[in-house]
């Protein structure tokens, strides 16, 4: 009698921390296609345990373990940056960026006007900018080639337009926008590989940085043409106008439940 308690204790358990690891996962996916994906893995992978459990079927278990095996790697390939940044968090002992509330990381209506017209403004002067905006992947200076000056300051249309000055020491790196202020200006960003041939140094910042972190958008000016362009996961879109911009910065509205703050944090707030 004591076994039986005992194993049904061990498949309670069993049950609950996976049941909670599955949760925690769907939790942290806002994209749908993204939350698709995993919820078809996630029910491959219980139909391959109750088979191997419950079922005397050898063929049918080998089966659905290959078929989980071929969705691994398939998923490893598409989720490879995601994969990283896990690791890396898990290997730098940031574990309280897995559980942290990222509602304060999306944009706010505000603060998606502001970057637009920022960016309309300096494509009608052709003057390059680069604006990093950070929704959720808790970027630290270490993820920079140099992680520039810090600012923290509030996020307003002059400000950023004073940083791209050309007459600026801090013109030709990045500005980087976290919980919709400016952390910083000057950010020196990783280059990408891929389209040497193709991209200038701020798209191929871009990319680069969006290829390592999949909550990343950066926006980019070109300096020669004034073309607008957004990096999102390792892909370039461009050219865009500033109102399409606007509809795809207001995107990352959508991904907020309902009754949660978008509002920037006040200074005094931020201790």
């Amino acid at each position: 009698m004591t076994w039986l308690q005992t194993l049904d204790l061990r498949l309670l358990l069993d049950l609950l921390f996976a049941t909670a690891l599955g949760v925690l996962l769907l939790g942290r996916v806002t994209e749908s296609r993204t939350l698709w994906l995993l919820r078809g893995y996630l029910f491959l992978v219980a139909l391959a345990w109750v088979v191997q459990r419950y079922a005397n079927l050898p063929l049918t278990s080998k089966l659905v373990d290959a078929l989980v095996l071929a969705c691994s790697m398939a998923l490893a390939i598409l989720w490879q940056g995601e994969l990283r940044r896990l690791m890396e968090l898990l290997g730098t002992g940031r574990f309280g960026v897995l559980f942290a509330d990222r509602s304060r990381d999306q944009l706010a209506s505000g603060s998606v006007s502001i970057l637009t017209e920022v960016a309309g403004r300096l494509s009608q002067a052709r003057r390059g900018g680069l604006i990093v905006l950070d929704l959720g992947s808790d970027l630290r200076p270490e993820d920079f080639l140099n992680p520039g000056i810090p600012v923290d300051a509030q996020l307003s249309v002059d400000l950023v337009l004073n940083l791209f000055a050309a007459d600026t020491p801090l013109h030709d790196g990045a500005v980087l926008v976290q919980h919709n202020r400016i952390a910083a200006a000057g950010v020196i960003l990783p280059l990408s590989r891929q389209g040497l041939n193709r991209y200038g140094t701020r798209h191929l910042a871009a990319l680069g940085l969006t290829e390592r972190h999949a909550r990343c958008l950066c926006i980019v000016v070109s300096e020669e043409t004034g073309t607008l362009s957004l990096a999102r996961q390792g892909r370039l879109e461009r050219p865009i106008t500033s109102s399409r911009l606007h509809d795809l910065l207001t995107d990352s509205l959508a991904a907020v439940p309902p009754g949660r703050s978008l509002a920037p944090d006040p200074p005094e707030a931020r201790g």
